[in-house]
């Protein structure tokens, strides 16, 4: 395996009923508070009335930013970095998924930069200080709540870009189980297939003598291949909810991907999809991550088999390589169909007009993926296979 330096400054919170600790850690910062959440779902699940409550009790002048996107928007991110500004902001609290999260690490530290946010998305400066925050999670998927990165999108460039840095990582962050229960099921399901996504772009590696992780990966996967479907029929079991909750803080914080460099041209070729079109991201992922295995199954077939074999169950008797790893492709397609995620860009009245210009979007920094390396004819057959 690679060398490598792993630390992680999250304070995790995880269980039902850990709001209780909120106001002790809001104790360690300043008293203004930015409170950073999305489209009202906080209000009708009562969330919001019990946070509010909390700064309140603590003394906490409280300030809001509502309306935070699915693709958090760069321009949402300045008008949160000029609220900090202009009140003087000591914490942001983020309450939300990972979009609300995302939005507030930019917003942390645009507030700290008297420059444009979008600099910092495009790393033509890197944050050299950011305002602390904290989260409280309401949707399982992301793992923005336990790492550094953050997503960003310009909708007025189309463009769609990862980015991240030390100062991103929250200084605590309170995942409550009970407060995934009200996610609409399309939800529920884009969690899913945004957390195996995120286990599958570590997988594909060229690192070697990676036993440690690959068991890691291997397990998550198996653990939300048994959980996954049981909560999308039961989405009231909190057992179910715990479990798909905490796969998703493990599969990005950071641990399955010490000594390798995943792969991560799906991803990246999803942002170029949802910066265009402006779909869920997991939706694009759920449509993308396949064909592009299909692609590059030959780069590293016995790579592809093992998932089959150790994660899909398939049975590798009599078959080569690659017959047994287009078997473990298929069981994943056939997996999410099952879930209801979506299996073609047709889903989202996608065509082929624009498919060139996604692809170029997609490779405008240089090549994609460390596994397997992109170019924009390459993007660009994925996408067509995609339709």
């Amino acid at each position: 395996m690679n060398d490598f330096v792993f630390h992680n400054p999250v304070k995790l919170i995880f269980g039902q009923g850990q709001i209780r600790q909120l106001e002790g850690e809001l104790k360690n910062f300043g008293s203004r508070i930015l409170l950073v959440y999305g489209g009202g779902s906080i209000k009708r699940s009562g969330l919001y009335d019990e946070v509010t409550s909390i700064l309140q009790q603590a003394g906490k002048e409280v300030h809001e930013l509502s309306g935070v996107e699915p693709n958090p928007r760069v321009s949402t991110a300045r008008k949160g970095a000029t609220i900090c500004k202009e009140k003087q902001i000591d914490f942001i609290l983020a309450v939300g998924g990972g979009s609300v999260i995302d939005c507030t690490k930019l917003i942390a530290s645009a507030a700290k930069y008297d420059g444009d946010a979008w600099d910092l998305v495009t790393r033509k400066v890197l944050a050299s200080d950011a305002l602390p925050f904290g989260t409280i999670l309401t949707l399982a998927a992301t793992g923005s709540e336990m790492n550094a990165g953050s997503v960003i999108t310009n909708e007025e460039t189309e463009e769609k870009y990862g980015w991240g840095g030390p100062l991103n990582y929250p200084k605590f962050s309170i995942l409550d189980p009970a407060y995934t229960v009200t996610v609409p099921k399309d939800q529920t399901v884009y969690g899913i297939v945004d957390i195996m996504s995120h286990v599958l772009e570590q997988y594909f590696h060229n690192a070697t003598n990676t036993p440690v992780q690959d068991e890691l990966c291997e397990g998550l996967l198996r653990a939300v291949i048994d959980a996954g479907p049981k909560l999308v029929e039961d989405p009231d079991n909190m057992e179910l909810r715990e479990t798909i909750l905490f796969a998703g803080t493990m599969a990005l914080n950071g641990m399955i991907g010490v000594g390798s460099k995943g792969d991560w041209a799906s991803h990246d070729i999803e942002h170029a999809v949802s910066a265009v079109y402006d779909i869920p991201h997991a939706g694009g992922l759920a449509i993308l991550f396949p064909n592009w295995m299909r692609y590059n199954v030959k780069v590293n077939p016995s790579r592809f088999a093992r998932l089959a074999v150790k994660v899909f169950e398939v049975d590798p008797a009599g078959k080569t390589e690659e017959e047994v790893a287009m078997e473990g492709i298929d069981f994943l397609r056939d997996f999410w169909d099952s879930i209801g995620a979506p299996k073609a860009l047709s889903d989202y009245h996608i065509d082929d007009s624009k498919l060139k210009l996604m692809a170029e979007k997609a490779t405008a920094n240089g090549p994609l993926g460390k596994f397997s390396v992109l170019h924009t004819d390459d993007v660009l057959a994925i996408l067509k296979a995609s339709l």
